[in-house]
This record gives C-alpha cells, structure tokens and sequence, in this order.
C-alpha cells in the first residue's frame, strides 16, 4: 500500500543527507542576505483600490480568527465562511518538507512555479521577485512553522510586499494543497536530477524505433444495435524474421474525451514496429474532429466507450478470420492490451473489472457539490446512469496501461478493487485536468497487485499527447489550465518513458517478458530521468520480485 504523503517517513538516509545538506547551504546563505529585509507589510491591491497591513496584524488574525481592520475594504464583502477559508488558508501548512521542496525547485515545474508565485507581486517587484521568490519559499519551509503563505509572507526578502489579488486567486487555483502534497510524494524518493546514473543492466534502448515497417489500414465498423459508427485505425506489420513470428497481444488504444484517434499515434508506430498489431479506436461520442471541435459528453458514454471496445474486439475476431483481408490471422483478440488516456485511461479501469459505483457518486456528487474538481463534475454527468452498479469487463482485456485516469468519483470506495489484471496507471504530478494525488495516487491503493504506478515529475495532462494532434486541440481550446501545458518538444522525455514502459508491459504477455522487466523498475525509471522530468515508478514486490521476474500474469 502506498502510505499517506504527509506521514510517510522513510526517506532514503544517504538522499536525505544529500537533500540536507544542499538545503542547509541555502538557508545559512539566504538567512544573511534577507534578516534584515524580511517583509513586515503587505500592500494588496485590486485594480485602483489599494490596502495595507502589517504581518504582525496578519499573524495576529491566525490566532484570533479576525481579519485585520485595515483590509476592511475588501473583507466586507465577504461572507464569514470566507473570512474563516482567508484565516485558515494564512495559517494551514503547505504539506512538503524542505528537502523535497529544494529538489522541486531544481527541476523544470519548480522554475514553472517560482514564476508564477512571481507574477502576483506588483509590476514593481516582478524583476527582484523571481530571485526572491525562491529565497522567502526556502526560508519558509526551514522555519519551525513549516511553509505556509503566512511564513512566505514573513520570509520573503523586502520590507514591503505589494500583492496583485486577483492574481493571487488564479496562482492559488494551481498551486494549491494537493499540488504540493503530490510533489512531496513524488519526489520524496525520487533520484535526484544531478545524481550518477544508476549501474543497471539495459538490454537495449526501448525508447529506439524497431525493425518492422509499420502500415495503417482503417476500418469502418458500424454497430447497427447500438446505432454508432466507430472508425478504427490498425497500426502493423510483416514481421521479417523468427523473432517476430511469437504469438504477440492485440494493442486497443482508446482517446481521452473530446479528442481523437490519434492522440497517441507516435505510440502506436512505436509498438508496432516491434511487431505488435494497434488498434486505436476514434469514439464517436467523444471525438473531437467528427465532433466539430464540441467539447462535451453525453452520460451514456461512460457505458458506451467500454462496449464500443468489446464491440470492436468482436468484429476485429471476425477480419482475423477473413481469407481476403490483409489482417487475417495477425489479430490476437483473445489476448489484448488496453491503453487508455485521460477518459480512455478511464475506460480502461472499467475493462480491466473497475466497477462503477453509480449510487455512490450520486451522494459524492450531491454532498461536495460547489466542492468538486472539474474532472470531478465532469465524472458527475454519470449519477444520471439508472443502475446503482455497472460491470463492464471484458474478458479478452488481459492488462492495461491507464494513462492519466479519472478514478476518483466513478468507481467509489470499492470499485477499483474489483480490477483482474495487471496494470499500469502513469500519473503526471502537474497535471490540472486530472490532478495526480485525487484521480490516481490514492486510487492505485485500491487496485490490487500485480500493478505499476510511473510518474513523470513535472509533466501536465497533455505532455503525452502526440504534437502533430496536440497542437490543434490547445488551439481551439485556449484556457487558464490548457495555457499551462507542457507539450511538443518540450515533453518529448515523457512520450519516451511512455514508449519505454508501454512497450515493457506489452512484452508481458509474451515470451520476452524477462527481457523487459528492467523497464518496470524504479531503477530504470532513475536511469531515465532527465533534468527536466525525474521519473517515478512504483512497483509493489507482488508485482515484481527480486529476481526481476513478472508474477500473477494470466
């Protein structure tokens, strides 16, 4: 079981002392230069109003619960719940420690984040405040108090801090408790990025393009029970040696809601040019492009994507029989693997035995209403399913890969629990859409063993996408969350993870397993951090023992 991120304890000695001793320097060194120009006002301003109060005032309102008179001007329109929700979010202690949050720092998301905690300053401050920022951020984190907005206020190196409020309450939105409570469980025992590569066997560079010629060929598959008409996108090859010839598993790709077929096609050539045969579904009730660029779904899809794919599977069986057609006997539909992204990741846990807990995401959906996540209501469209529970497995999905899913609401307390294969869920820790911490971490204790849970520090929802698609979605779809996106060149480390580690599972179910294992592994996920993204896995010894051999496969 993977423990809660703020009680866990059992950091590596000698990463900590290496932590330590880095933090340490920084601290001794920012203490001399900001003693004595520590912040002991804060002016906010909001367009032409402008209020000032002391931090002594401020810290007085922590422990009184009474927000300073001299900020009435803003405080009088609000209702005492939010002057309670101000109080506490002054005093709450932001959950990382400064070890962890000295690596962050270092890292690509860290430079993200420094910027804009930045850009709430006044215009005035923003120069000196990106140096500051980190030093009031490192100052905060070493004081007994721990890191908290109070302690940064405190901390941070000019007598005088002039805040930008309605700024202050868009950074707030991403930079809140669960954003930093992630980073602290990522990176708690992640390698550092500066440290020696790890010595470990690597057979080859699975990230490499192989050596079978990839065709495509599209499929027009209609259900006429069910009225949908679902375009499916093979991805294959000839094999061209002995190698090649091994009974291989059917890959089933399916795309995250509003987007299309091809989000991962730089995935589908890559594991078909190892021989394996993709099929990447375009679900017609969330496709962006048959969809004119329409974001939105209808509550039936969360039946429907499932059954599309078993609808598919069916008709797939039936060109692996066909004589005439060029697939005969290259479709292994009794042997399949799932990859899903985002909403396919999610249809996914459904395949794979995740039931749906209809009934609870009803009383969730009604008792944090105004609380909720916007994948969470998004999830929500399904409290109008009549059924209390669905079962949607399908027998021939015999592992999957759950990229970025969505499990906090729709499989309740126990649904995941349910799951009969082996999975992997890849989670990214600056991902807005599907925050990690809610929608994967603490689903993944449920899952049961054998399973994997991989994490790219740094990278955001649409990091995975491929760039010839990405591009015309973020476009048309230009949002606070979807402007934050790291994607293109910028993610091209992820999408190699993602082809290293898909391609090790797929492997799983054939004779090669062994040859892959090293792939699955913590130590190969540190070999393959880069400056930019520190890789994560976590493979539980139920699902990979000391000898590096897979267990519990079907």
């Amino acid at each position: 079981m993977i423990k809660n991120p703020l009680t866990r304890k059992n950091h590596k000695k000698a990463t900590i002392f290496t932590g330590l001793l880095s933090a340490i320097a920084w601290t001794q060194y920012l203490t001399m230069c900001t003693t004595v120009y520590a912040a002991d006002r804060v002016t906010i301003r909001y367009g032409f109003l402008e209020e000032s109060t002391s931090v002594a005032e401020l810290k007085k309102a922590t422990e009184t619960g009474q927000l300073p008179g001299s900020l009435q001007i803003y405080t009088s329109a609000l209702s005492q719940e939010q002057r309670n929700w101000l109080v506490q979010g002054l005093k709450t202690r932001i959950p990382i420690n400064v070890v962890t949050l000295n690596w962050l720092l270092n890292t690509q998301l860290g430079q993200t984040v420094i910027n804009d905690i930045a850009t709430v300053f006044d215009r005035r401050q923003y120069q000196s405040g990106v140096q500051a920022v980190r030093s009031g951020l490192i100052l905060a984190a070493s004081s007994p108090e721990g890191l908290s907005m109070l302690s940064f206020i405190a901390a941070y190196p000019s007598q005088t801090l002039r805040l930008n409020l309605p700024q202050v309450l868009t950074v707030g939105k991403f930079l809140n408790m669960d954003f930093f409570q992630t980073q602290q469980f990522l990176l708690m025992n992640s390698p550092q990025i500066d440290r020696q590569k790890p010595s470990i066997n690597i057979p080859f560079d699975p990230t490499q393009t192989g050596t079978q010629k990839v065709e495509i060929s599209r499929l027009n598959l209609s259900d006429d029970k069910r009225k949908r008409n679902i375009i499916v996108d093979i991805y294959w090859s000839n094999p061209t040696n002995g190698e090649n010839n091994i009974e291989k598993p059917l890959i089933v790709f399916s795309h995250s809601s509003s987007s299309a077929g091809t989000d991962l096609q730089y995935l589908a050539q890559h594991l078909a040019s190892y021989g394996y045969v993709v099929a990447a579904l375009q679900n017609p009730g969330s496709n962006f492009f048959t969809n004119k660029g329409k974001v939105g779904l209808n509550y039936q899809e969360f039946l429907a994507l499932p059954q599309d794919v078993s609808f598919v599977l069916d008709e797939l069986a039936k060109v692996n029989q066909n004589p005439n057609n060029s697939l005969q006997g290259k479709l292994t539909t009794n042997k399949v693997m799932f990859v899903g992204y985002s909403l396919g990741g999610t249809t996914a846990l459904a395949l794979a035995g995740g039931e749906l807990q209809i009934a609870s995401l009803k009383s969730s959906c009604e008792k944090n209403a105004g609380k909720l996540s916007d994948v969470q209501s998004f999830m929500c469209l399904a409290r109008q399913l009549p059924q209390n529970n669905y079962q949607l497995q399908d027998q021939r999905v015999k592992q999957i890969v759950a990229l970025k899913p969505a499990s906090s609401l729709l499989f309740g307390e126990t649904g995941l629990t349910k799951i009969k294969v082996p999975t992997l869920v890849f989670t990214a820790s600056a991902d807005h859409v599907t925050p990690s911490l809610t929608e994967q971490i603490n689903g993944f204790n449920r899952i049961p063993s054998p399973k994997w849970l991989a994490a790219a520090v740094g990278a955001s929802h649409f990091s995975v996408v491929d760039p010839l698609v990405v591009n015309a979605f973020l476009n048309t779809n230009n949002t606070p969350i979807t402007s934050r996106e790291v994607v293109g060149a910028k993610s091209a480390d992820v999408r190699n993870y993602v082809k290293a580690i898909s391609l090790a599972m797929a492997a799983q179910l054939t004779p090669d397993a062994n040859k892959y294992n090293v792939f699955l592994t913590p130590e190969y996920s540190q070999f393959a951090s880069t400056p930019l993204f520190p890789f994560r896995l976590i493979a539980p010894s139920s699902s990979i023992n000391t000898m590096g051999n897979t267990t519990g496969k079907n």
